[in-house]
């Protein structure tokens, strides 16, 4: 996909990784693993409302994004699909890149799970301990 209407970036977040292509001179539609944004997120408003946010954000709505999205849980694929949209945005020009910066969605959200250590039942919790 090396045509001058199509943009690619790579979004994550957690261990989910979204591939999203954004394509000039489309009709506002974003689909996500080749459903609909409605299909693939069901009733989760505040989900798809995280999803579109870089794109309320623009005065350009013509403007069609394909993502490829997998890994994690459904929350962490909304955050990892907003990050990629907005780095695809960014690559539009430096208006558009301040624009998503000053939003702070060009911003990886660095958070990972801590890994369980030996000895204990989870990462930070204890087994339970006695004196005698």
């Amino acid at each position: 996909m090396n045509d001058t209407n199509v943009i690619s970036a790579t979004g994550r977040r957690k261990t989910s990784v979204a591939q999203v292509n954004l394509i000039k001179n489309g009709e506002g539609k974003v689909t996500v693993n080749l459903k609909s944004l409605d299909e693939y997120f069901g009733g989760r408003e505040n989900l798809k409302t995280m999803v579109i946010s870089p794109m309320s954000l623009l005065k350009e709505k013509n403007l069609d994004f394909k993502v490829k999205v997998n890994g994690g849980g459904i929350s962490s694929q909304a955050g990892a699909i907003r990050h990629g949209m907005a780095r695809a945005i960014a690559e539009m020009g430096d208006t558009f890149r301040s624009t998503m910066k000053k939003a702070g969605f060009l911003t990886r959200d660095s958070r990972m799970v801590e890994r369980k250590k030996p000895g204990q039942p989870k990462a930070r919790k204890r087994f339970q301990f006695s004196k005698r």
